[in-house]
């Protein structure tokens, strides 16, 4: 833990502007930051561009401490792809319109800067915030077709974990070996040798994992190549394409390696780095997105005095004599332009729309803007199916191994409790949703043989449909009918389907090996310009609502010390490091100095 900081279009958001009660936000009333100073008029202004997780996370460190907070956002309401959003013409009988979203969201154990930021968002009736809102998942299951078993991974802590300071490499090797050996079927030498690839990169400082292995593929470290079928795709394809949109062959090992194998499933099983001690490694909301969460932070955050203003495209950060100068902005759907001053700037939007922006003389200024040219996104977007029974999937969610477009779902009414969803939701036919994502659009589906990018949107709801039937319906039991069907929605962000030039506003940041180095830190060459993203350098490097809340924090750190700001720092949690390891870390750093390889590392 540290407090350290470092050097769609119109008919989307037509779309959107019926979701929860955001739209008016702009008019509710503020009633002053309880931390500020002075009148609104002397206070200092900070304009937030972007309401997204990283933006609505530096507007309420900020708003916390007196700031002056005005948030400028795209769309008419907040949230950014964390939100959820109404299907439009679905509701009826008084119910609510059924809930759509971006993709579902989960929120790891091992995420501990956006549940403090939770804790602090009330909610009525409820302990602890928002927070209390998240819900354990249970189990995993990596679903196969074509007769081969599924995998059931259980999601909870292990019973009786080793105390502090009785994790040996030993230990490690042999507890991951014998999970191996009983969940995935794989050859012993298969199994081994996976093992010992897990250990040297558990036991490898931090300058090989930052030279070494942020310049090798995760695909290249476990030598997917040299190893069966099903070696590639439970422990190189499962683990990259399938949770984070990138592909094995491109995947950093450093970002795969500590996040996903270390952070996520080695330590959460073991109870490590955890948020608390009622959190387990998978947690999901009992509720629609913006029901659960965004709505009340919204509301919060405007009774702390923030301003909200909609409708807001960025266009260009205006820069002259070593400053930002203002922001022009204009409405999305054409409109005059108008320019944005303030005091302090921070720019919470995602890469690909921050870059655009930046001019020739803010790059000169700071050369690592112009860096963030190299970086990269993908397309990660959600299918919801609204289903006529409730469908018995898994508790918790489902990774459809085999799957050529990479599908994962997740049955979400079983975590909505206190909720009746054909009561609550739609036109009371509907029980329960089941949301699903599409990592994988550039390869053939099994209906029409083409990409998803080349489908109209109805051949990609049929395509995903059934590739998510060809998961789990073929171990002797069907767990989904056609007849279950009831209706869909699908992230309207992406457009043109079916046309020459698919678009999708929204796409997911996604980390190739040696991104890590082009990636801008929270703090600017620019004294009064910041930078807060999930593409932002941060400790959880990852592109995760996590990474999101983290890079607002060192934002609004960084804030602070340019102010001379004699406010708390914002605190910041840090990926656990288990302490056992620490020394042979130490002995890698010397090996890795001298040229020589990882202790463990058997080539």
């Amino acid at each position: 833990m540290t407090t350290s900081t470092e050097p769609g279009g119109p008919t989307r958001r037509r779309i959107l502007a019926g979701t929860g009660v955001a739209v008016g936000a702009a008019a509710l009333p503020g009633t002053g930051a309880a931390a500020s100073t002075g009148t609104a008029s002397t206070r200092t202004r900070v304009a937030v561009l972007g309401g997204g997780v990283s933006g609505l996370s530096a507007a309420h460190e900020l708003a916390e401490r007196g700031y002056t907070v005005t948030v400028h956002e795209y769309y008419d309401v907040l949230g950014g792809k964390a939100r959820s959003m109404d299907v439009p013409g679905s509701a009826s009988g008084g119910r609510r319109p059924l809930p759509g979203e971006h993709g579902f969201r989960f929120f790891p154990g091992f995420y501990r800067n956006l549940p403090d930021t939770m804790r602090r968002i009330p909610f009525p009736g409820g302990a602890g915030g928002v927070r209390g809102n998240l819900r354990n998942a249970t189990e995993e299951l990596f679903a196969r077709h074509a007769g081969r078993p599924d995998l059931h991974f259980p999601l909870r802590r292990v019973t009786n974990p080793p105390p502090l300071g009785a994790v040996t490499t030993t230990w490690l090797r042999d507890e991951i070996t014998a999970a191996l050996d009983t969940a995935t079927r794989l050859p012993a030498h298969e199994v081994a040798y996976f093992a010992n690839r897990l250990l040297v990169h558990l036991t490898s400082c931090d300058a090989r994992r930052e030279s070494e292995w942020e310049a090798t593929s995760w695909w290249d470290f476990i030598r997917a190549d040299a190893f069966s079928e099903e070696y590639r795709t439970v422990l190189g394809i499962g683990q990259t394409r399938n949770l984070v949109a990138t592909r094995a062959q491109e995947a950093s090992t450093r970002t795969v390696g500590r996040v996903i194998i270390e952070a996520l499933i080695l330590w959460g099983l073991l109870g490590r780095g955890l948020d608390g001690p009622d959190a387990d490694i998978d947690r999901v909301l009992n509720a629609p997105t913006n029901e659960a969460w965004i709505d009340p932070w919204r509301t919060h955050l405007a009774s702390l005095g923030v301003d909200f203003a909609f409708s807001s495209d960025v266009r260009e950060v205006l820069f002259a004599d070593g400053r930002v100068t203002g922001v022009r902005i204009t409405d999305p759907d054409g409109g005059r332009p108008r320019v944005v001053t303030a005091d302090y700037y921070v720019q919470a939007m995602p890469v690909e729309h921050a870059r655009p922006t930046w001019g020739a003389a803010l790059r000169a200024a700071d050369p690592q803007l112009a860096r963030c040219d190299g970086l990269r996104t993908d397309w990660m977007t959600g299918i919801m199916f609204y289903v006529r029974r409730p469908v018995p999937l898994v508790h918790g969610h489902v990774n459809c191994l085999d799957s050529p477009w990479a599908v994962t779902a997740i049955g979400q009414a079983q975590f909505w409790d206190g909720r009746d969803f054909a009561a609550d939701y739609g036109d009371g036919r509907a029980v329960d949703c089941v949301s699903t994502i599409v990592s994988e659009w550039d390869v053939p589906g099994i209906l029409y043989g083409k990409p998803a990018r080349q489908c109209t949107r109805e051949e990609i709801v049929e395509e995903c449909w059934a590739q998510l039937k060809d998961g789990v319906n073929d171990s002797g039991r069907t767990l989904i009918e056609d007849a279950d069907r009831l209706s869909w929605f699908m992230d309207p962000a992406v457009t043109g389907l079916g046309g020459p030039a698919p678009s999708n506003r929204e796409p997911l940041f996604i980390h190739p090996t040696g991104t890590w180095h082009l990636r801008p830190t929270a703090r600017t060459a620019v004294p009064n310009f910041f930078l807060a993203g999930d593409y932002v350098r941060t400790d959880v490097d990852l592109a995760t609502m996590e990474g999101a809340n983290e890079s607002a924090r060192r934002a609004v750190n960084a804030l602070l010390d340019q102010d001379n700001s004699g406010a708390e720092r914002c605190e910041i949690w840090e990926l656990y490091r288990p302490p056992e390891l620490e020394p042979l870390k130490r002995v890698d750093e010397a090996r890795f100095r001298l040229g020589l390889p990882n202790t463990f590392d058997l080539g």
